[in-house]
C-alpha cells in the first residue's frame, strides 16, 4: 500500500510539474522568450520583447501587417490620397501639411468594456506631444498639431508637414483616457509620467488593454500570463491562456523547450540561429516541431559612445569595422543564414542601395587608419596614443544570449589583432535596454538589434531628435548620439516625399552619409528561428512570414 501511495504521489507531482506535457489540454500555451520587457507602456521604450508580449493584448490603430501591407487593427479603412481620407492642405507661409481621417471600429473597446473612442486618440496625442513624457516616437506626435474629434469614432489628424507614412500609426501609443487622465492630472511634471503611469503601477488592470487577451499575472523578469479578453470584439481566440516565460540564457531556453516545459519559443527572441539549425537537423525534433527561418527586418549592430576619446574619430570607427571578418563570422556561426549588413537598410527594402560602400575585412587598412589617428603599437600589442593611453574600450550586450556572447569573443580576438583591446561586460536585457543604452551608461560599445517596419524612416535611430536625453525623458533610440546636419536634412526630406522614386534617391544619399560617418557598426540582418509544435496551427503560414503575436487570435490546435 505504501508503494502504491508513493507511486500515485509521484505521478501527481510529475503532472503538476508540467512534465506530462503530452496529456496537457490544448487550450493553453506556454511560450519561451529570452528577454523580459522593461515596461509595458505602448509608447515608451520600444523593444522587441515588449512588442512581442504586448501585441497579445494591445493593438495599434493601423500599421504594417505580416505581408508588409498597411492594415487596420482598430480602424475601418486605411486612409489614402485616392480614397480621400488623406489630403494635402496649404499652411501659412506657403508650406504644405496634411489631414488624415480615421474611423475607429464601432465595436472596439478597452478590456474593461469601456468604448475605445476618438477621445482616447486626442488624449494620447496631447500626452505624447510633451517631450518630457518620454514617448519613443516623439516626432510623430509633434508633426500632428491637432486631433479633431469629429464624433465618438471618427477623428482627423492635422499634420504640419507632408509625410509619406501618414497612415502608419503603429508607434502612436494609444492609451485609455478613462484611466490615464487622472494620472496625468496628478503629476507635478510630465517627466513624472513614466513612473506613475498605470502601465507601470497596475499593468494587469483590464482597461489598459484592447486586444484579444488581457495581462492577468506578471512577475517581473520571470513570466507574463495573458487570458482571453471577454470584451474583445474580433475573432475569439482558441487559447484561453497564453503564458510567456522569460529565460535569458538561450541554452536553458532550449533545454526547457526540449523537456516540454515550453510549448514553443518566440521567433523574435527565442533560440539563436545555431541552436535552431542544429535542432532542426534532428529526426526526433522534426517529428515534434515545425521549423522556419525567415529573413526579418531585424538589424544587429554595435552602437558606439562617441564620448569615448578614440571613438570620436571616424577613422577609429572605420578601422573597427575593417577589423571584423563578418562574412566568415556569419558563415561559421550561423551557416551563412544572416546576410552581412553594410548599413541599417535591409536588402529586402526598396530603399536599399546595391552600390553602397562596403567595408570588407581588411586588417592592413584598419591598422593604417589607426596609425593615422595617432595610435601606435604598444605593450602587449595594444595600441597607445601620444599620451600613452591604451586603445581600450568596454563591449556590452545582453547577458545570457549565447550567439551574442560568441560574437563578442570572436570580435574581441579579431580587434586584438589590429591593436584594439575590448573588455566584455554584459548585463541582463531589461537593464541593458531599460538603463544602459538609453541613459548612455555604456562607455564604449553596445551590441543590440533594431526591428523596423517596411521603409521606416530612421528618425528615432539616426536623427538628432532621436537622441535620448533627460529633456525628452530618454525617448528615442539614437544610442550613439549621432548628430549630423546632412542626415537630419535628408531624413526630413524623405518623410515629406510622396514619390517612391524620389525617396529612393534620398535613401541612397542617407546610406552614403552613414558609411562615411559610421555612427554604428553594422553586423548583419537577422533570420529569426521559429520552433512551433506540430499540433499548433496558424503561426507558420505557407508562403508568408510567420505571424507575430498580433495574429494570436488565429492560432489554434489540431
Amino acid at each position: 500500500m505504501v508503494t502504491l501511495r508513493c507511486t500515485l504521489a509521484a505521478l501527481s507531482f510529475l503532472a503538476g510539474a508540467g512534465l506530462a506535457q503530452a496529456q496537457a489540454p490544448k487550450d493553453t500555451l506556454v511560450i519561451g522568450m529570452s528577454q523580459f520587457p522593461s515596461n509595458l507602456h505602448p509608447a515608451i521604450e520600444s523593444t522587441v520583447a515588449k512588442v512581442y508580449a504586448m501585441r497579445l493584448g494591445y493593438r495599434p490603430i493601423a500599421g504594417f501587417n505580416d505581408d508588409k501591407k498597411m492594415e487596420c487593427f482598430l480602424c475601418t479603412e486605411i486612409p489614402t490620397i485616392s480614397n480621400g481620407r488623406a489630403k494635402l492642405v496649404d499652411l501659412p507661409g506657403g508650406k504644405k501639411g496634411m489631414t488624415v481621417r480615421f474611423t475607429l471600429h464601432p465595436k472596439a473597446t478597452w478590456g474593461d468594456g469601456t468604448p475605445l473612442t476618438s477621445k482616447d486618440v486626442a488624449f494620447s496625442w496631447a500626452l505624447g506631444a510633451k517631450p518630457e513624457s518620454g514617448f519613443s516616437r516623439a516626432e510623430l506626435f509633434r508633426k500632428i498639431t491637432r486631433v479633431e474629434t469629429v464624433d465618438a469614432k471618427t477623428f482627423v489628424l492635422h499634420m504640419n508637414k507632408v509625410a509619406y507614412d501618414f497612415a502608419d500609426l503603429v508607434d502612436f501609443g494609444l492609451v485609455p483616457a478613462h484611466l490615464e487622465d487622472s494620472v496625468v492630472k496628478g503629476l507635478k511634471s510630465p517627466a513624472d509620467y513614466n513612473k506613475n503611469t498605470t502601465y507601470n503601477r497596475e499593468p494587469t488592470k483590464a482597461g489598459l488593454w484592447n486586444g484579444p487577451y488581457l495581462a492577468t499575472q506578471i512577475q517581473s523578469g520571470a513570466f507574463m500570463v495573458f487570458e482571453r479578453n471577454p470584451h474583445w470584439w474580433g475573432q475569439k481566440p482558441h487559447f484561453k491562456r497564453i503564458t510567456i516565460k522569460t529565460i535569458e540564457n538561450t541554452a536553458t531556453l532550449e533545454a526547457n523547450l526540449r523537456s516540454g516545459d515550453l510549448d514553443m519559443t518566440s521567433g523574435e527572441l527565442g533560440l539563436s540561429i545555431d541552436q535552431g539549425l542544429s535542432m532542426a537537423a534532428e529526426p526526433a525534433a522534426q517529428q515534434k516541431y515545425d521549423f522556419s527561418f525567415p529573413p526579418m527586418l531585424l538589424y544587429e549592430r554595435i552602437v558606439m559612445n562617441q564620448d569615448h576619446a578614440a571613438l570620436k574619430d571616424k577613422r577609429v570607427r572605420q578601422a573597427l569595422l575593417l577589423g571584423i571578418d563578418r562574412e566568415t563570422l556569419v558563415k561559421q556561426l550561423v551557416g551563412g543564414k544572416f546576410p552581412v549588413a553594410h548599413t541599417w537598410v535591409n536588402p529586402l527594402e526598396p530603399g536599399f542601395d546595391t552600390n553602397v560602400t562596403k567595408f570588407a575585412f581588411d586588417p592592413s587598412r584598419a591598422k593604417a587608419l589607426l596609425e593615422q589617428a595617432g595610435y601606435k603599437p604598444g605593450p602587449g600589442g595594444i595600441r597607445v596614443n601620444a599620451a600613452g593611453q591604451r586603445l581600450s574600450m568596454e563591449y556590452m550586450t545582453t547577458a545570457g544570449n549565447k550567439l551574442r556572447e560568441l560574437i563578442q569573443q570572436v570580435l574581441q580576438n579579431q580587434w586584438k589583432q589590429i591593436g584594439v583591446e575590448v573588455v566584455i561586460k554584459n548585463v541582463p536585457a531589461r537593464t541593458f535596454f531599460g538603463e544602459t543604452l538609453k541613459k548612455h551608461q555604456f562607455s564604449g560599445l553596445g551590441q543590440s538589434a533594431f526591428s523596423s517596419t517596411p521603409e521606416s524612416p530612421p528618425v528615432t535611430t539616426l536623427s538628432t531628435e532621436g537622441i535620448p536625453t533627460a529633456t525628452n525623458n530618454y525617448g528615442g533610440q539614437n544610442y550613439s548620439h549621432f548628430s549630423n546636419p546632412v542626415m537630419d536634412r535628408l531624413i526630413n526630406e524623405l518623410q515629406a516625399e510622396l514619390d517612391p522614386a524620389k525617396r529612393k534617391l534620398l535613401w541612397t544619399q542617407m546610406q552614403t552619409v552613414f558609411t562615411d560617418e559610421l555612427p554604428e557598426l553594422p553586423l548583419f540582418f537577422r533570420t529569426d528561428v521559429w520552433v512551433v509544435p506540430k499540433w499548433m496551427t496558424g503561426v507558420l503560414r505557407p508562403g508568408q512570414l510567420p505571424a507575430s503575436t498580433y495574429t494570436a487570435e488565429t492560432w489554434g490546435a489540431r
